[in-house]
C-alpha cells in the first residue's frame, strides 16, 4: 500500500504537537536545560509543516469549519490573539513577576545581596567561586559577573540563593 499525504501528515502533527506542548510548558516554567529550548524552537518548524500538509490532505473537512459559527469564533479569536501578540508592543509592566524580580536582582551587587542570603559579602563571593563562578570583587553586579563568566544572570542568582 502506497503511503498517502494523510497517512503521514496526521502522525507528524501528533508527534510534533506532543514535543511542542511538553517543551513549551517546561519553557514557561523556566526549565530550559539541555535541549529543551532548541528542540522546541526547531521542531516547531516540523509542527508548522505538518499543519500545512495536514490541512492540504484534509482540505474539504477544513473548509467546512468556515460554515460553522462556533468554529469561526474560535478561529477568529486565535487570529485576533496572534495579531495582538505580534503587533502590540510590551508595556514592560506586566509579564512574569519572577522575571521582573530577576531583572532587578541582576542589577544588585553581591555586596548588596549577601545579607539577603545571610552571608557576609566575602562568604557570598566564596560561595559563587566554589560553584565555579569567578567574581572580581563583591561590588560587582550579578549582571557583570554573569557576563564575565559567559553565564546567565539567573544562574548566578540561583547559585547565590542555593
Amino acid at each position: 500500500m502506497k503511503p498517502t499525504l494523510k497517512s503521514w501528515a496526521t502522525p507528524l502533527i501528533i508527534a510534533t504537537f506532543i514535543i511542542s506542548a511538553v517543551t513549551g510548558v517546561l519553557i514557561f516554567f523556566h526549565q530550559e536545560s539541555g535541549l529543551i529550548k532548541p528542540v522546541h524552537e526547531w521542531l516547531s518548524w516540523a509542527l508548522v509543516t505538518g499543519g500545512v500538509l495536514h490541512t492540504v490532505a484534509n482540505w474539504k473537512s477544513f473548509a467546512n469549519y468556515f460554515s460553522r459559527k462556533a468554529a469561526l469564533a474560535i478561529i477568529s479569536t486565535g487570529l485576533i490573539v496572534t495579531i495582538a501578540a505580534v503587533t502590540i508592543p510590551s508595556q514592560g509592566k506586566g509579564g512574569n513577576p519572577f522575571m521582573r524580580v530577576n531583572r532587578t536582582l541582576s542589577t544588585a551587587s553581591v555586596e548588596t545581596l549577601a545579607p539577603v542570603v545571610k552571608l557576609s559579602p566575602e562568604q557570598a563571593v566564596a560561595k559563587l567561586e566554589q560553584k565555579g563562578i569567578k567574581v572580581g570583587d563583591a561590588g560587582q553586579s550579578i549582571k557583570q559577573i554573569a557576563s564575565a563568566n559567559g553565564s546567565e544572570e539567573q544562574k548566578v542568582i540561583l547559585a547565590l540563593f542555593e
